[in-house]
Protein backbone atom coordinates (compact mmCIF):
# COMPACT_ATOMS: atom_id res chain seq x y z
CA UNK A 1 0.00 0.00 0.00
CA UNK A 2 1.13 3.59 -0.63
CA UNK A 3 0.93 5.64 2.56
CA UNK A 4 1.06 9.44 2.44
CA UNK A 5 1.86 11.91 5.20
CA UNK A 6 1.17 15.56 4.27
CA UNK A 7 2.35 18.49 6.36
CA UNK A 8 -0.27 19.67 8.86
CA UNK A 9 -1.78 23.04 7.92
CA UNK A 10 -4.06 23.68 10.90
CA UNK A 11 -3.11 26.86 12.75
CA UNK A 12 -0.14 26.32 15.12
CA UNK A 13 -0.09 22.58 14.47
CA UNK A 14 3.50 21.33 14.60
CA UNK A 15 2.95 17.60 15.06
CA UNK A 16 3.44 15.05 12.28
CA UNK A 17 1.64 11.73 11.85
CA UNK A 18 4.70 9.47 11.81
CA UNK A 19 8.29 9.25 13.05
CA UNK A 20 11.28 7.91 11.09
CA UNK A 21 11.14 4.64 13.05
CA UNK A 22 7.50 4.30 12.05
CA UNK A 23 8.46 4.80 8.40
CA UNK A 24 11.10 2.09 8.74
CA UNK A 25 8.58 -0.41 10.11
CA UNK A 26 6.10 0.28 7.29
CA UNK A 27 8.84 -0.09 4.69
CA UNK A 28 9.89 -3.38 6.27
CA UNK A 29 6.32 -4.57 5.68
CA UNK A 30 6.69 -3.79 1.98
CA UNK A 31 4.76 -0.52 1.88
CA UNK A 32 5.72 2.73 0.18
CA UNK A 33 5.77 5.84 2.36
CA UNK A 34 5.44 9.32 0.86
CA UNK A 35 5.98 12.36 3.07
CA UNK A 36 5.73 16.04 2.25
CA UNK A 37 8.96 17.96 2.63
CA UNK A 38 9.07 19.82 5.94
CA UNK A 39 6.26 17.79 7.51
CA UNK A 40 8.41 16.87 10.51
CA UNK A 41 10.24 20.14 11.06
CA UNK A 42 7.86 21.36 13.74
CA UNK A 43 8.58 18.20 15.73
CA UNK A 44 12.34 18.48 15.24
CA UNK A 45 12.50 15.79 12.52
CA UNK A 46 14.39 16.64 9.33
CA UNK A 47 13.61 15.32 5.85
CA UNK A 48 16.89 13.39 5.78
CA UNK A 49 15.80 11.32 8.77
CA UNK A 50 12.75 10.19 6.81
CA UNK A 51 14.84 9.49 3.70
CA UNK A 52 17.25 7.34 5.69
CA UNK A 53 14.27 5.37 7.02
CA UNK A 54 13.04 4.62 3.50
CA UNK A 55 10.47 7.34 2.81
CA UNK A 56 10.16 9.26 -0.44
CA UNK A 57 10.14 12.98 0.36
CA UNK A 58 7.93 14.98 -2.00
CA UNK A 59 7.76 18.74 -2.36
CA UNK A 60 4.05 18.93 -3.07
CA UNK A 61 1.20 18.15 -0.68
CA UNK A 62 -1.02 17.62 -3.71
CA UNK A 63 1.27 14.84 -4.97
CA UNK A 64 1.25 13.12 -1.58
CA UNK A 65 -2.54 13.17 -1.49
CA UNK A 66 -2.86 12.10 -5.14
CA UNK A 67 -0.51 9.12 -5.00
CA UNK A 68 -1.44 7.71 -1.60
CA UNK A 69 -3.97 4.97 -0.90
CA UNK A 70 -3.88 5.76 2.82
CA UNK A 71 -3.40 9.28 4.20
CA UNK A 72 -2.11 9.64 7.75
CA UNK A 73 -2.63 12.96 9.50
CA UNK A 74 -2.79 14.35 13.01
CA UNK A 75 -5.68 16.80 12.72
CA UNK A 76 -8.78 16.77 10.55
CA UNK A 77 -8.46 18.00 6.94
CA UNK A 78 -8.83 21.75 6.61
CA UNK A 79 -11.04 23.33 3.89
CA UNK A 80 -7.97 23.90 1.67
CA UNK A 81 -7.46 20.11 1.67
CA UNK A 82 -11.04 19.14 0.77
CA UNK A 83 -10.13 19.21 -2.92
CA UNK A 84 -7.76 16.28 -2.32
CA UNK A 85 -10.49 13.99 -0.97
CA UNK A 86 -11.64 11.29 -3.39
CA UNK A 87 -13.61 8.03 -3.51
CA UNK A 88 -11.72 5.05 -2.12
CA UNK A 89 -9.17 7.10 -0.21
CA UNK A 90 -8.49 5.87 3.32
CA UNK A 91 -8.05 8.71 5.82
CA UNK A 92 -6.71 7.94 9.29
CA UNK A 93 -6.52 10.91 11.66
CA UNK A 94 -8.27 12.76 14.47
CA UNK A 95 -11.64 13.68 12.92
CA UNK A 96 -13.96 14.95 15.69
CA UNK A 97 -16.83 15.03 13.19
CA UNK A 98 -19.41 15.92 15.84
CA UNK A 99 -17.95 19.44 15.72
CA UNK A 100 -17.02 19.34 12.01
CA UNK A 101 -20.28 19.05 10.05
CA UNK A 102 -18.86 20.60 6.88
CA UNK A 103 -16.00 18.11 6.83
CA UNK A 104 -18.41 15.25 7.49
CA UNK A 105 -20.48 16.25 4.47
CA UNK A 106 -17.33 16.39 2.32
CA UNK A 107 -16.20 12.95 3.44
CA UNK A 108 -19.62 11.56 2.61
CA UNK A 109 -19.87 13.36 -0.72
CA UNK A 110 -16.41 12.19 -1.78
CA UNK A 111 -17.04 8.65 -0.43
CA UNK A 112 -13.89 8.67 1.70
CA UNK A 113 -13.17 5.81 4.10
CA UNK A 114 -12.46 7.89 7.22
CA UNK A 115 -11.23 6.35 10.46
CA UNK A 116 -10.98 8.56 13.55
CA UNK A 117 -8.17 8.12 16.05
CA UNK A 118 -10.60 9.25 18.72
CA UNK A 119 -13.12 6.50 17.93
CA UNK A 120 -10.75 3.52 17.84
CA UNK A 121 -12.11 1.69 20.87
CA UNK A 122 -11.11 -1.53 22.61
CA UNK A 123 -13.52 -4.07 24.07
CA UNK A 124 -13.05 -2.53 27.53
CA UNK A 125 -14.26 0.81 26.07
CA UNK A 126 -10.81 2.42 26.36
CA UNK A 127 -9.55 4.71 23.58
CA UNK A 128 -5.92 3.74 22.90
CA UNK A 129 -5.14 6.37 20.27
CA UNK A 130 -6.73 9.23 22.15
CA UNK A 131 -5.06 8.24 25.41
CA UNK A 132 -1.53 9.63 24.81
CA UNK A 133 -2.83 12.99 23.58
CA UNK A 134 -5.32 13.16 26.44
CA UNK A 135 -2.50 12.56 28.89
CA UNK A 136 -0.42 15.36 27.36
CA UNK A 137 -3.40 17.73 27.16
CA UNK A 138 -4.44 17.02 30.75
CA UNK A 139 -0.99 17.82 32.10
CA UNK A 140 -0.72 20.96 30.00
CA UNK A 141 -4.20 22.13 31.02
CA UNK A 142 -3.04 22.88 34.54
CA UNK A 143 -0.05 24.84 33.25
CA UNK A 144 -2.29 26.79 30.88
CA UNK A 145 -4.82 27.38 33.66
CA UNK A 146 -2.14 28.73 35.98
CA UNK A 147 -1.11 31.17 33.26
CA UNK A 148 -4.75 32.22 32.70
CA UNK A 149 -5.06 33.11 36.39
CA UNK A 150 -2.25 35.66 36.09
CA UNK A 151 -3.39 39.27 35.91
CA UNK A 152 -1.65 39.82 32.56
CA UNK A 153 -4.02 37.24 31.06
CA UNK A 154 -7.06 38.87 32.68
CA UNK A 155 -7.11 36.49 35.64
CA UNK A 156 -7.69 37.13 39.31
CA UNK A 157 -4.01 36.82 40.28
CA UNK A 158 -4.28 33.60 42.30
CA UNK A 159 -1.31 31.22 42.39
CA UNK A 160 -2.32 27.57 42.04
CA UNK A 161 -0.09 26.44 44.90
CA UNK A 162 -0.83 29.36 47.19
CA UNK A 163 1.97 30.42 49.51
CA UNK A 164 2.89 30.22 53.19
CA UNK A 165 -0.13 31.56 55.04
CA UNK A 166 -2.19 31.88 51.84
CA UNK A 167 -4.73 29.32 50.59
CA UNK A 168 -4.08 27.55 47.26
CA UNK A 169 -6.35 27.92 44.27
CA UNK A 170 -9.47 25.77 44.00
CA UNK A 171 -9.45 23.63 40.85
CA UNK A 172 -12.54 21.86 39.52
CA UNK A 173 -11.95 19.07 36.98
CA UNK A 174 -14.97 17.88 35.02
CA UNK A 175 -14.26 14.34 33.88
CA UNK A 176 -12.14 11.62 35.47
CA UNK A 177 -10.88 9.97 32.30
CA UNK A 178 -7.28 10.03 31.12
CA UNK A 179 -7.15 13.80 30.57
CA UNK A 180 -8.91 14.54 33.84
CA UNK A 181 -6.69 12.14 35.78
CA UNK A 182 -3.53 13.63 34.27
CA UNK A 183 -4.74 17.13 35.12
CA UNK A 184 -5.56 16.02 38.65
CA UNK A 185 -2.09 14.58 39.20
CA UNK A 186 -0.40 17.80 38.09
CA UNK A 187 -2.78 20.07 40.01
CA UNK A 188 -2.42 18.09 43.24
CA UNK A 189 1.32 17.94 42.72
CA UNK A 190 1.40 21.73 42.47
CA UNK A 191 -0.47 22.03 45.76
CA UNK A 192 -3.88 23.13 44.47
CA UNK A 193 -7.15 22.28 46.21
CA UNK A 194 -8.67 19.85 43.68
CA UNK A 195 -12.19 18.53 43.16
CA UNK A 196 -13.00 16.00 40.42
CA UNK A 197 -16.53 15.44 39.09
CA UNK A 198 -17.64 12.44 37.03
CA UNK A 199 -20.75 10.32 36.57
CA UNK A 200 -18.88 7.01 36.92
CA UNK A 201 -18.31 5.96 40.56
CA UNK A 202 -15.53 3.53 39.57
CA UNK A 203 -13.54 6.32 37.96
CA UNK A 204 -13.96 8.53 40.99
CA UNK A 205 -12.89 5.66 43.24
CA UNK A 206 -9.82 5.06 41.08
CA UNK A 207 -8.72 8.69 41.10
CA UNK A 208 -9.33 8.95 44.86
CA UNK A 209 -7.15 5.91 45.50
CA UNK A 210 -4.52 7.03 42.99
CA UNK A 211 -4.14 10.37 44.74
CA UNK A 212 -4.10 8.83 48.19
CA UNK A 213 -7.22 10.71 49.19
CA UNK A 214 -5.66 14.13 48.41
CA UNK A 215 -8.58 15.06 46.16
CA UNK A 216 -12.32 15.56 46.59
CA UNK A 217 -14.52 13.46 44.28
CA UNK A 218 -18.16 14.20 43.48
CA UNK A 219 -20.84 12.49 41.43
CA UNK A 220 -21.85 14.66 38.51
CA UNK A 221 -25.07 16.66 38.67
CA UNK A 222 -25.96 20.17 37.62
CA UNK A 223 -26.55 21.18 41.24
CA UNK A 224 -23.16 19.81 42.37
CA UNK A 225 -21.32 21.55 39.54
CA UNK A 226 -23.01 24.88 40.13
CA UNK A 227 -22.26 24.73 43.85
CA UNK A 228 -18.57 24.11 43.10
CA UNK A 229 -18.40 26.89 40.52
CA UNK A 230 -19.22 29.51 43.16
CA UNK A 231 -15.78 29.19 44.76
CA UNK A 232 -13.63 27.70 41.98
CA UNK A 233 -10.68 29.56 40.49
CA UNK A 234 -9.93 27.15 37.64
CA UNK A 235 -12.24 24.76 35.79
CA UNK A 236 -10.79 22.13 33.49
CA UNK A 237 -13.28 20.52 31.10
CA UNK A 238 -12.15 16.98 30.27
CA UNK A 239 -15.34 15.16 29.29
CA UNK A 240 -15.47 12.82 26.31
CA UNK A 241 -18.21 10.66 24.82
CA UNK A 242 -16.61 8.77 21.89
CA UNK A 243 -17.77 10.24 18.60
CA UNK A 244 -20.45 12.40 20.21
CA UNK A 245 -20.70 16.06 21.01
CA UNK A 246 -19.41 17.00 24.46
CA UNK A 247 -22.23 17.65 26.97
CA UNK A 248 -22.82 21.28 27.90
CA UNK A 249 -22.13 21.14 31.63
CA UNK A 250 -21.67 24.89 32.15
CA UNK A 251 -24.45 27.17 30.98
CA UNK A 252 -24.16 30.89 30.50
CA UNK A 253 -26.01 31.37 33.76
CA UNK A 254 -23.84 28.98 35.74
CA UNK A 255 -20.66 30.52 34.30
CA UNK A 256 -21.61 33.78 35.99
CA UNK A 257 -21.55 32.02 39.36
CA UNK A 258 -17.75 31.84 39.16
CA UNK A 259 -15.55 34.47 40.84
CA UNK A 260 -14.50 37.24 38.49
CA UNK A 261 -11.08 36.53 37.01
CA UNK A 262 -11.47 32.76 37.29
CA UNK A 263 -10.42 30.60 34.34
CA UNK A 264 -11.90 27.85 32.17
CA UNK A 265 -9.64 25.48 30.23
CA UNK A 266 -11.93 23.53 27.90
CA UNK A 267 -10.12 20.42 26.64
CA UNK A 268 -13.40 19.18 25.17
CA UNK A 269 -13.53 22.02 22.64
CA UNK A 270 -12.66 19.75 19.69
CA UNK A 271 -15.93 17.94 20.43
CA UNK A 272 -17.87 21.19 20.82
CA UNK A 273 -16.88 22.20 24.36
CA UNK A 274 -18.41 21.73 27.81
CA UNK A 275 -19.52 25.35 28.22
CA UNK A 276 -22.03 27.40 26.27
CA UNK A 277 -19.46 30.19 26.21
CA UNK A 278 -16.66 28.07 24.73
CA UNK A 279 -15.38 28.68 21.21
CA UNK A 280 -12.18 27.37 19.59
CA UNK A 281 -8.97 29.36 20.01
CA UNK A 282 -5.40 28.88 18.77
CA UNK A 283 -1.97 28.80 20.35
CA UNK A 284 -1.29 32.19 18.76
CA UNK A 285 -4.37 33.69 20.42
CA UNK A 286 -5.25 31.14 23.11
CA UNK A 287 -7.60 33.09 25.38
CA UNK A 288 -10.53 35.45 25.52
CA UNK A 289 -12.50 36.89 28.43
CA UNK A 290 -16.24 36.32 28.59
CA UNK A 291 -18.44 37.32 31.54
CA UNK A 292 -15.27 38.07 33.49
CA UNK A 293 -13.93 34.51 33.03
CA UNK A 294 -10.72 33.80 31.12
CA UNK A 295 -11.39 31.08 28.53
CA UNK A 296 -8.64 28.86 27.11
CA UNK A 297 -10.16 26.74 24.34
CA UNK A 298 -7.27 25.62 22.15
CA UNK A 299 -8.38 22.63 20.08
CA UNK A 300 -4.92 21.12 19.65
CA UNK A 301 -3.26 21.60 23.03
CA UNK A 302 -0.54 18.92 22.54
CA UNK A 303 0.72 20.80 19.48
CA UNK A 304 2.51 23.14 21.88
CA UNK A 305 4.89 20.26 22.70
CA UNK A 306 5.08 18.62 19.26
CA UNK A 307 8.20 16.52 19.77
CA UNK A 308 6.78 14.69 22.76
CA UNK A 309 3.31 14.54 21.25
CA UNK A 310 4.44 13.20 17.87
CA UNK A 311 6.43 10.34 19.35
CA UNK A 312 3.66 9.48 21.84
CA UNK A 313 1.03 9.50 19.10
CA UNK A 314 3.07 7.35 16.69
CA UNK A 315 3.71 4.80 19.44
CA UNK A 316 -0.05 4.37 19.74
CA UNK A 317 -1.16 4.61 16.09
CA UNK A 318 1.52 2.58 14.33
CA UNK A 319 0.21 -0.95 15.10
CA UNK A 320 -3.18 0.04 13.62
CA UNK A 321 -1.56 1.69 10.59
CA UNK A 322 0.44 -1.48 9.90
CA UNK A 323 -2.68 -3.64 10.22
CA UNK A 324 -4.69 -1.46 7.83
CA UNK A 325 -1.82 -1.25 5.34
CA UNK A 326 -1.11 -4.99 5.46
CA UNK A 327 -4.69 -6.21 5.09
CA UNK A 328 -6.74 -3.33 3.69
CA UNK A 329 -9.36 -1.52 5.71
CA UNK A 330 -12.17 -4.06 5.33
CA UNK A 331 -10.16 -7.12 6.31
CA UNK A 332 -8.41 -5.16 9.08
CA UNK A 333 -11.81 -4.20 10.43
CA UNK A 334 -13.01 -7.78 10.27
CA UNK A 335 -9.92 -8.91 12.18
CA UNK A 336 -9.86 -6.09 14.73
CA UNK A 337 -13.03 -4.80 16.39
CA UNK A 338 -11.25 -1.62 17.52
CA UNK A 339 -10.65 -0.62 13.90
CA UNK A 340 -14.22 -1.56 13.08
CA UNK A 341 -15.47 0.78 15.80
CA UNK A 342 -13.15 3.52 14.59
CA UNK A 343 -14.70 3.82 11.14
CA UNK A 344 -16.70 7.07 10.80
CA UNK A 345 -17.61 7.18 7.09
CA UNK A 346 -17.50 4.59 4.31
CA UNK A 347 -18.79 4.72 0.73
CA UNK A 348 -20.91 7.79 1.39
CA UNK A 349 -22.50 6.56 4.63
CA UNK A 350 -21.98 7.38 8.31
CA UNK A 351 -20.84 4.18 10.03
CA UNK A 352 -20.48 5.32 13.65
CA UNK A 353 -23.69 5.63 15.71
CA UNK A 354 -22.56 8.52 17.94
CA UNK A 355 -21.27 10.48 14.96
CA UNK A 356 -24.56 9.92 13.12
CA UNK A 357 -26.54 11.12 16.13
CA UNK A 358 -24.35 14.20 16.63
CA UNK A 359 -24.68 15.16 12.97
CA UNK A 360 -28.38 14.33 12.73
CA UNK A 361 -27.59 11.91 9.90
CA UNK A 362 -29.82 8.88 10.42
CA UNK A 363 -29.91 6.05 9.89
CA UNK A 364 -26.25 5.17 10.20
CA UNK A 365 -24.85 2.17 8.33
CA UNK A 366 -23.05 -0.16 10.75
CA UNK A 367 -19.85 -1.87 9.65
CA UNK A 368 -21.39 -5.28 10.38
CA UNK A 369 -23.82 -4.68 7.51
CA UNK A 370 -20.91 -4.34 5.09
CA UNK A 371 -19.86 -7.16 2.78
CA UNK A 372 -16.32 -7.89 3.96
Amino acid sequence: MIIGIPKEIKSDENRVAITPSGVSILCDHGHTVLIESGAGEGSGIEDDAYRKSGALVLRSAAEVWRRADLILKVKEPRPAEYKFLRPGLILFTFLHLAAEKTLARELLRKKVCAIGYETIQLDDCSLPLLAPMSEVAGRMAVLAGGWCLQTRAGGCGVLLSGAAGVKPAKVLILGAGIAGTAACQVAVGMGADVTVVDRDPSRLRHIHDLMGGHVITLMSSRAAIEEELRHTHLVIGAVLIPGARAPRLITERSLRLMPRGAALVDLSIDQGGIAESSRPTTHTRPTYVHAGIVHYCVANVPAAVPHTATYALTNATLPYVVEIADHGVLEAGARNSAIRRGLNTFEGRVTHPAVAEALGMHPYSPWEARDV
